[in-house]
């Protein structure tokens, strides 16, 4: 049958633009009515089906050469790949939450598919946020919706990598949809990536994919919290000048205290830590912000945490715990002991903190490290280790908090542990569980060597020093039940900080 007069028929079409007398209607079927989007590697258009009679989003991937299919086969074949594997995660999804897709227009191998998918006319969560941030509530409530169609791709084995503003649409009654799956990894399924590539935005990437690691569904929260800080903050905090420059800055740079964040800022502090590890997982995460959107502040999971860094004056064998000093630029808290405060307390390199109950902190046998963050935060403290071998007594001022101290018996260190059932009964919040981390580390990575030590209900992060250099440092994580293990994370210490030695600590 002849298509309808002033009609021009496009089965596999070419790139096309808004112009032009003629209709265009792609596979004879979907109608082009107007360009919504695009981009380097394609353009997303408003458009009809007319055997339907309803309004469908069309996604036209194409290359930004046209000539790449003959200059770099392979690169066109992982794109067309790509776009195929975008469909296929976008059909295990079923979440009111993500875009639905109906139907792909694919014209064999020497071309690019096409994308039919629901029309989410309300526009993107950038559109939203170029005319102003959110308050800590709207956001909260949007990351909640968003963070619960993330975990329904997770439950589908999908990852979905590039989480960000663009990719956010808002319906007509603001609820989000996630949306563009492209670099989405898919459990049990090739990897789609060049050799030496990064796939994503570098903006919203966290810290272990820009690494190397392809990186588990704690990346995805990473994304989601960042363009939550974005959200309320009206600002990136670790964007610079070069795509570069951005990427070194989310590897290495400490993230600014939010300003704008108030209730939701526990939230950003216990998930924008680069140790993925360190991370809550989604449930909690939920919670956090549901605490939020019931007009409470988000309370982090029960995490302390120590960080270790000697002065800049103090040599490896003499180093003691730097004084952990609060942001210049820190929100000051309500002075109650009880409640988590509108802005938590950022710790010096990412490390997260929580306000202790009494109870609790009676009973560790750890020394309260001095000068804690109670000019910043009343009632919230900071623990650290105090080294051992009777070099004086604590550094820095007393904290004007309540402080717990109980008596330190020197204790050998025991030999390297293997993992066990028992080993799930150690409490590493105790001076025995810190020495059974430090052991295995030690044991596995033959040093004693460190830059930092993060401890954890569950787990220990150590910056563990690369032999013969004092400056650079590889992540190693202790785990309950599993032992030590190498991380993907390495860096250099900052500015000022020098290594000590774990047998210090006791």
């Amino acid at each position: 049958m002849p298509p309808p007069s002033g009609v021009v028929r496009v089965p596999y079409a070419p790139a096309m633009n808004d112009g032009g007398p003629a209709r265009r209607v792609v596979d004879g079927r979907f109608e082009l009515e107007g360009r919504l989007g695009g981009g380097g590697m394609g353009t997303v258009w408003r458009a009809r089906d007319i055997v339907l009679d309803r309004a469908v989003a069309l996604k036209e991937v194409r290359p930004p050469d046209p000539g790449l299919a003959e200059y770099d086969p392979e690169a066109a074949r992982l794109l067309r790949a790509r776009v195929l594997r975008e469909a296929r995660a976008l059909a295990r999804v079923e979440h009111p939450g993500v875009v639905t897709i109906h139907h792909v227009v694919d014209g064999g191998e020497d071309t690019y598919p096409w994308l039919v998918m629901e029309l989410v006319a309300g526009g993107s969560l950038a559109d939203r946020l170029a005319r102003g941030p959110m308050t800590p509530v709207e956001a909260a409530r949007m990351g909640r919706e968003v963070l619960a169609a993330l975990r329904a791709a997770h439950d589908a084995g999908i990852q979905h990598r590039d989480v960000k503003p663009a990719n956010v649409l808002l319906r007509p009654d603001g609820r989000p949809v996630l949306t563009d799956f492209g670099i989405a990894a898919i459990r049990e399924s090739t990897v789609l990536t060049a050799t030496g590539s990064i796939i994503g935005t570098p903006d919203y990437m966290a810290p272990e994919r820009i690494s190397g690691d392809e990186g588990g569904p704690g990346a995805d929260l990473w994304s989601l919290a960042m363009m939550l800080y974005v959200a309320v903050e009206g600002h990136h905090p670790l964007r610079r000048g070069t795509t570069l420059a951005t990427l070194a800055a989310v590897l290495n740079d400490e993230l600014p205290p939010p300003r704008q964040a108030g209730p939701l800022a526990g939230l950003l502090a216990a998930v924008l830590v680069k140790d993925p590890a360190a991370r809550p997982g989604p449930e909690a995460v939920d919670r956090m912000l549901a605490e939020v959107v019931e007009g409470r502040a988000a309370s982090p999971p029960a995490t302390t945490s120590y960080r270790l860094a000697p002065p800049a004056a103090a040599t490896p064998e003499d180093a003691v715990p730097a004084q952990a000093s609060a942001p210049e630029d820190a929100v000051p808290a309500p002075t109650n002991a009880g409640k988590v405060p509108s802005a938590a307390a950022w710790a010096p390199q990412g490390a997260v903190t929580r306000p202790v109950p009494a109870g609790r902190a009676a009973g560790r046998r750890l020394a309260i490290g001095a000068s804690v963050v109670a000019t910043v935060l009343t009632g919230v403290l900071v623990w650290t280790l105090l080294p051992d071998g009777g070099k004086g007594g604590e550094a820095g001022a007393k904290p004007s908090g309540p402080a717990v101290t109980g008596e330190r018996t020197p204790t050998p260190t025991p030999p390297s542990p293997t993992p066990s059932k028992s080993a799930e009964q150690v409490d590493l919040l105790t001076p025995d569980g810190i020495r059974t981390a430090i052991a295995d580390i030690e044991a596995k990575t033959g040093t004693d060597r460190a830059g930092g030590l993060t401890v954890y209900p569950e787990h220990v992060s150590v910056e563990v020093m690369v032999d013969g250099d004092d400056k650079r440092y590889d992540s190693w994580t202790y785990r309950v039940g599993e032992g030590a293990r190498k991380g993907i994370i390495s860096g250099t210490l900052p500015s000022g900080h020098r290594p000590f030695r774990l047998d210090d600590f006791d």
